[in-house]
């Protein structure tokens, strides 16, 4: 797990600065500070650097990238890890190839050669991004995994191509502007993005399950993006395990065989442990994996009704692993919020992104590299409350409409303290979705009903850019129409979710940008593409049966959980907000007194003084609703972002911190 870095000239003859290589490696540090590298083919106008946290094969020495082949005809950076690589690796050395390395990432580089791009991808298994350079095609790859797990971003410049696996490693390159777009802005005060933007002008994300390939041509550089995978539900009626059993054996055998894979490491590996059926069923497959006792990472928060670290010290007693709880409070997760931003590099509507920045680093000192964590598993077995309210209201044809309305009472209910965020106050439609699916999928209405506030929020520059407006219809366009045509109600709201708010969200600020930050990898076992394509084929009524989230896991799973999470109803991950403590908001406001003052708004351009103590004063008015509580805390969070990330990323000279970073590290070219 690493960071990567490179510029592509459109001109060959054009000499890359292989100290401004160094310089973006160097502001990634946190991603890879076991080592760097740098390679420039000076005839090609091509030129990769790599930052290393050393994971399989630690020889410094022979691991170390960017990898160039023996004929200088490719160049590898990789980012992630391959999984079953051996195998893979023993194949091909039976066929001729020699390998240099122990390294997991070296097999792409004598898989290419010989099947090209689109059949190479097929063999890869895990969660990676890379890039690599054909010289002879004169040809970018930039190849990003299946569910977008590690990040990998992209610009043209006046001069080329730049990449990079965050947006400061770009931002340390002085070809690349930085400047904040106005749709960019909108939707960082919504929470949810178009998938492949960024808050950036010019600034792209290569997409999940996603090849860029840049090619120069003819004195210009033609570049098309092209998507070598898809989570692919198959059309209403049509899923293949619908017997029970066999649907349980499959989804238990696929689980045990995606977290054995990602216990492969040449350095200690741990788990992260909620009180949720995800991290424990994983921590029970990995301890009954292993021979020794597995080092489990809780967080507990000083808010019991956010706090789970007591259900997660059942599990970690029933199967013997030693637990590790660090506790915060309101000081903790305010006082690291700017930090959070710099790594996250876009906004956030919770602490919870704080809270596990702060978990990484506890990880970190404990000595651990890489931990087991359960994400993934709600979005392939249907486990968030919003995909439950879908099930009810379109996925139910024979329920009864009286029967149709007690769940759905219920099921407000049993999530309160999540309404506004996880689920919607009331209904809210995006003409786009209702259109073409025939309902707007609950996950993103919470954040389609952010909209309405976001006008309001905006300078008059952006507002007047942004007048005609339709975020809904932005995110929509980005996402495969096919992959939702025919497709049962359950499936399409889970197909959504995926491409919108695990990539954007769950993967981003709350998963590798902040593991990341304290040179943590974090491996989602549920997100391996084999258990995904049989997750797929369980039937809706196996995913959720009755008003049972999850059904087909917990029953795969029944024999390693206590049975009170065995019964456990799915309670969302997430960190007190603000308003419900004295600490939070007075940490919040004096955050607030900083960014949101009159001067500072002015300073950077992008929002409306006005607009902004119009939440803060709807938000403290005593007329308002819990839910509306809920979703003027994100906006609150949002409208700190914004300015948050105008100072670090705009306001500071980025290829200067960069350069700073490289001499104080003494990484030179």
């Amino acid at each position: 797990m690493c960071g990567i870095a490179g510029v592509m000239n459109t001109d060959k003859g054009n000499v890359i600065d292989a100290q401004m290589l160094v310089n973006m490696a160097a502001i990634q540090h946190h991603r890879g500070p076991d080592g760097f590298g740098y390679q420039v083919l000076k005839q090609s106008g091509v030129g990769f650097s790599h930052a290393r946290l050393s994971i399989i094969d630690l020889d410094e020495q022979r691991a170390r990238q960017p990898f160039l082949s023996d004929d200088k005809n490719i160049l590898l950076a990789h980012n992630g890890e391959f999984y079953d690589y051996q195998k893979i690796r023993a194949r091909l050395t039976a066929e001729g190839a020699r390998f240099q390395t122990k390294s997991d990432s070296e097999i792409i580089m004598h898989l290419y050669p010989r099947q090209g791009m689109s059949r190479a991808l097929h063999h890869l298994r895990g969660e990676f991004a890379f890039a690599l350079y054909d010289n002879k095609e004169e040809s970018l790859f930039l190849v990003r995994d299946r569910f977008g797990i590690k990040p990998l971003y992209w610009t043209q410049t006046d001069n080329g191509v730049v990449f990079g696996s965050e947006l400061k490693v770009l931002f340390a390159n002085p070809d690349v502007q930085r400047k904040f777009s106005a749709t960019g802005i909108y939707h960082q005060l919504m929470q949810i993005m178009v998938p492949g933007t960024t808050a950036f002008e010019g600034i792209h994300q290569v997409k999940p399950g996603h090849v860029v390939r840049i090619k120069r041509n003819n004195g210009k550089l033609e570049v098309l993006d092209k998507k070598y995978w898809d989570i692919n539900f198959p059309e209403a009626g049509t899923h293949e395990y619908t017997n029970e059993d066999m649907a349980i054996d499959a989804v238990r055998e696929k689980l045990l065989e995606a977290v054995v894979h990602r216990l492969e490491a040449d350095v200690p590996v741990g788990s992260y442990l909620s009180g949720g059926i995800d991290s424990c069923a994983i921590l029970g497959l990995a301890a009954a994996s292993r021979q020794q006792p597995v080092k489990a990472f809780t967080i507990g928060f000083d808010d019991k009704k956010y706090d789970e670290s007591h259900i997660a010290t059942e599990m970690a007693e029933s199967c013997s692993a030693d637990q590790d709880i660090m506790r915060l409070t309101g000081n903790e997760l305010y006082g690291h919020f700017e930090e959070t931003l710099w790594h996250t590099e876009r906004t956030i509507y919770n602490t919870l992104g704080v809270a596990k920045l702060l978990m990484s680093r506890h990880v970190n000192e404990n000595n651990y590299k890489v931990v087991l964590t359960g994400e993934g598993s709600d979005e392939l077995f249907a486990g968030y409350p919003s995909f439950r309210r879908d099930m009810f209201l379109y996925g139910l044809d024979d329920l009864a409409s009286d029967e149709r309305e007690q769940w759905h009472k219920l099921l407000n209910e049993s999530n309160k303290l999540f309404t506004g965020s996880m689920l919607p106050a009331d209904m809210t439609k995006a003409l786009s979705f209702d259109k073409a699916l025939g309902f707007t999928p609950t996950c993103i209405q919470p954040w389609l009903a952010c909209s309405v506030h976001v006008p309001g929020l905006l300078s008059e520059e952006f507002r007047n850019e942004t007048v005609d407006y339709d975020s809904g219809q932005a995110i929509f366009e980005q996402l495969d129409i096919e992959q939702m045509r025919g497709r049962h109600a359950l499936d399409k709201a889970q197909y959504v979710w995926i491409k919108t708010m695990l990539e954007g969200q769950i993967l981003t600020w709350g998963g590798d940008r902040v593991d990341m930050a304290n040179s943590m990898e974090a491996r989602p076992a549920f997100l391996d593409h084999h258990l995904a394509a049989t997750a797929v084929q369980i039937p809706p009524n196996y995913r959720i049966k009755g008003k049972i989230e999850k059904y087909v896991l917990r029953e795969a799973m029944k024999g390693l959980l206590p049975e009170t999470l065995y019964k456990r109803e799915k309670f969302a991950f997430m960190a007190p907000p603000a308003y419900t403590d004295k600490t939070k908001w007075k940490q919040m406001r004096s955050l607030a007194d900083t960014y949101l003052s009159k001067s500072a708004i002015a300073d950077s351009g992008l929002l409306s003084y006005e607009g902004t103590q119009a939440i803060f004063d709807r938000h403290d008015s005593p007329d308002i609703s819990a839910a509306e509580q809920v979703q003027f805390d994100a906006i609150i969070n949002h409208m700190l972002g914004v300015q948050i990330l105008h100072k670090q990323f705009i306001k500071k000279d980025v290829p200067k911190q960069a350069a700073d970073k490289a001499k104080e590290l003494g990484w030179a070219a």
